[in-house]
Formats: C-alpha cells, sequence, structure tokens
C-alpha cells in the first residue's frame, strides 16, 4: 500500500513538472483580463460581420471593374490579412488604454487601414462596413469625451459614404437584426438597418469608456491601497525611530556625562569615580532592559487580530475559511508564536495552491497548544510547502514545540504546530 501511494506520488510530481499549474490570478489581475476581453467587442464585431458575409459567393472587384473570381478572391485575401493587422493595431490600442498609456501610432494606422479596407473590400454596412465602428469604438479609449463624439459621428459618416446600405439580406448580422417578413418594404429595412448601424457606431466607443473608466477606479483604488501600505510601514519605522531615540537618547547623555566625570575623578578621588562608573553600569544596565521592552512589544502579535487578517485575506481570494478558536484565552507569548503561523500557513495557501477552502483550528488540550491548517487545491512539487516552513519551524522548536507539514487526505495540505503550553510561558 505504502509502495503504491510512493509511485502515485512520483507520477503527480512528474505531472506537474511537465504541465505546471499556472499561479492563480488575484481579483484584480481577473478583472484586468475581463476587461481587456469586454473591449475587444467591437473587434469581435467586424469578424463575425466579415466571416458572414464570406457566404454569399461576392467575389467581385469593387470600382467598376468586370467580375473576375480570381482577382476578386485576390482583394478579398488581401483584405483578410488587412483586418488581421487592423486586429493588432486595435489590441495594441486596447492594452496601452488599459495600461495608461498612448498609443497615437495606432490610432492613426488602424483609421488608414480601415479606410483602404473599405475602398478596396465589396462593402456592406453590415460586413466590412464594421471596420469603422470597431476603429472608433478602439480610439475612443485614448481620447477625450468631446473627441469620442467627434470620432464617432466621423466613423459612421466615412462608413456610410463608402459603404452602401442595403436591406441586410448580404449579411448574418444584418439578417438577423432586420428579419423581413413577406411583402415588407426593402426601403424600410435598409433605412432600420442604417440607423442601427448609426446607433452602434456612435454607443460602442461610449460603452468602451465606460468599461475602461470602471477598471481605472478599481485600479486607482489598488494603487491607493499599496501607497497606504506604503505608508503605514514609513510611519511605523518613524514612530520605532522616535520611541528608541526617547527610550535610549537620555541614558546615554547620562552615560557619557557620568563617564566624563568618571575619567575626571579618576586622578582625584578614585573613590568617587568607581561609584560614578557604578552609576554608569546601572544606566546601561537599564537602557538595554528599556530596549529589549520595546522590541519585545513590537514583535508581539495579537492572535485573534491576525486571525481575522489572515481570515480576510482568504476569503478576499475567493477561498472560502472556516475557524474554530478555543473558548479559554491564549497566553500572549504562544499567541504571538501562533500567529506567525497562521500568517506563514496564510502565505503558504495563497502562493503554493489553488485552494477553494481553508480551515484553521486551535485548540489548547493538556498542557499543549496545537493549530491546525487544512486546505484544498495543492499545487506544490513536494506537498511539503514553502521553504518559510523551514524557519517556522526553527522558531516553534525554539519553544519547545514541533511543526509537522504535508500532504494528507483526499490530496489536502495540512500544517499543524504544538506547543507546550510551559515552554512559552
Amino acid at each position: 500500500m505504502r509502495a503504491d501511494e510512493n509511485g502515485t506520488g512520483r507520477f503527480r510530481r512528474s505531472v506537474l513538472r511537465v504541465f505546471p499549474r499556472r499561479r492563480k490570478r488575484t481579483s484584480v489581475e481577473r478583472l484586468r483580463r475581463l476587461t481587456v476581453w469586454s473591449l475587444v467587442t467591437g473587434l469581435l464585431l467586424v469578424w463575425l460581420g466579415v466571416v458572414g458575409g464570406l457566404g454569399e459567393d461576392r467575389f467581385s472587384v469593387p470600382g467598376g471593374i468586370p467580375e473576375d473570381r480570381g482577382a476578386g478572391l485576390l482583394v478579398l485575401v488581401l483584405g483578410l490579412l488587412g483586418l488581421v493587422a487592423f486586429s493588432v493595431l486595435y489590441m495594441r490600442m486596447v492594452k496601452a488604454a488599459v495600461a495608461g498609456t498612448s498609443a497615437n501610432r495606432e490610432i492613426v494606422a488602424s483609421a488608414v487601414l480601415a479606410v483602404v479596407l473599405l475602398l478596396t473590400q465589396e462593402s456592406q454596412l453590415w460586413t466590412w462596413g464594421l471596420v469603422a465602428p470597431a476603429w472608433a469604438a478602439g480610439a475612443a479609449l485614448l481620447l477625450s469625451r468631446t473627441g469620442t463624439f467627434f470620432v464617432g459621428l466621423g466613423a459612421a459618416a466615412v462608413a456610410l459614404f463608402l459603404a452602401p446600405s442595403d436591406d441586410g439580406s448580404g449579411s448574418v448580422i444584418g439578417r438577423v437584426l432586420a428579419a423581413p417578413q413577406p411583402g415588407e418594404d426593402p426601403a424600410t429595412l435598409t433605412g432600420a438597418l442604417t440607423g442601427a448601424f448609426i446607433g452602434a457606431t456612435l454607443a460602442l466607443p461610449c460603452a468602451n469608456r465606460l468599461q475602461l473608466w470602471f477598471w481605472e477606479v478599481v485600479r486607482l483604488a489598488e494603487e491607493g491601497k499599496e501607497a497606504q501600505a506604503r505608508l503605514a510601514v514609513t510611519e511605523e519605522r518613524l514612530r520605532f525611530s522616535r520611541d528608541l531615540h526617547d527610550l535610549v537618547g537620555h541614558s546615554l547623555s547620562a552615560i557619557a556625562v557620568k563617564s566624563e566625570v568618571a575619567v575626571k575623578l579618576s586622578k582625584v578621588d578614585a573613590e568617587r569615580a568607581a561609584g560614578e562608573m557604578e552609576e554608569v553600569r546601572g544606566l546601561a544596565r537599564e537602557a538595554l532592559k528599556e530596549i529589549r521592552s520595546a522590541v519585545r512589544g513590537y514583535r508581539t502579535v495579537d492572535l485573534d487580530a491576525e486571525l481575522r487578517s489572515m481570515t480576510a485575506v482568504l476569503e478576499a481570494d475567493g477561498i472560502r475559511c472556516t475557524l474554530e478558536t478555543p473558548q479559554e484565552p491564549v497566553p500572549e507569548e504562544l499567541g504571538t508564536l501562533l500567529a506567525w503561523v497562521v500568517r506563514e500557513g496564510t502565505t503558504n495557501v495563497l502562493r503554493h495552491s489553488s485552494a477553494t477552502r481553508c480551515r484553521i483550528t486551535i485548540a489548547l488540550r493538556d498542557g499543549v497548544a496545537a493549530l491546525e491548517m487544512v486546505n484544498d487545491g495543492v499545487t506544490g512539487l513536494d506537498g511539503r510547502g514553502g521553504t518559510g516552513i523551514v524557519g517556522l519551524s526553527e522558531r516553534v522548536a525554539a519553544a519547545g514545540g514541533a511543526v509537522a507539514a504535508g500532504i494528507g487526505g483526499a490530496g489536502e495540505f495540512r500544517l499543524r504546530a504544538t506547543v507546550p503550553l510551559e515552554g512559552v510561558r
């Protein structure tokens, strides 16, 4: 049985080495990807219209040249290649907008390419004519609100001038939108489709700008959180430096003065000099005691606050968290040690797994404190967690405890720390 488990473990590790699981994306990263896909809606609409119109067998060369199937096919192939280049430029505009940078050359190049496609292809509003609203939707991401309005109007005007209006029978999108009934006037259908085209040309840029605005709000909020965290760290360092100065500054000044007095008295009154040096030693011990007390205060971590914080972090990442704590209060030093275990365990869950659930249990029984964290979605190659487990084991061992980590039943990762209560009191 043990051999089978070892063989299965080796096979699983081999598979993970060949096909490593991707790092789990954060909520902001997932929103960014969703924003990008939302902004390419106009481009997908173009491809749907063009591909839907290919089945109509319309291989003729525009501009009054006699119909030649071979020449028409060549023009169509060149048009599709041009549409691929237009798509690349469009994606570069979208990525620049999401990143908050400019892409003026892409705007101009894609505009020229859109006009060339409308001139060279046998365009209809709901086939190649959709290149115009797609360009407007991409350019609007990098322009002002006024620029967006004029871009939409200009794109609609150019498309109506270069792509003739029809009753929609030549395209899949046109037939879906018009859905002509028997005996219905073609002119009415043409007018309805033209109005729908103008509306789409004006609406797509506005919709893209709205989606981009929502992403920018989230991005700025995330940057604000990061700046706030950096500011908190800076303020804590300043506070620590002020506290250290207040604690040690007076003692060191007194030590310097008394040492100088002792040096002067050493040649005149050795007994008084020895008394001054005795006071210097007392001041040094008192300063050392105050420093140790201050450092111990900074190292102390509140267990309840740490549990709330780590639970919030896990749930924000989409991990369902269950918490079980003892009714009796946990001693301060033991709480600090267990808080470090919780922090390291949470780091392992976030970095080395694709967990969907996590259970944290703390129990005080028979003079022993036991903390256990169990999560699913193990992705580590050896199932032993990150390198921080080694440092955590040393920290717990210094208090007479032990740390065990590994894969348990049902592919769950289990981190368990046990500490004798006598070792931390």
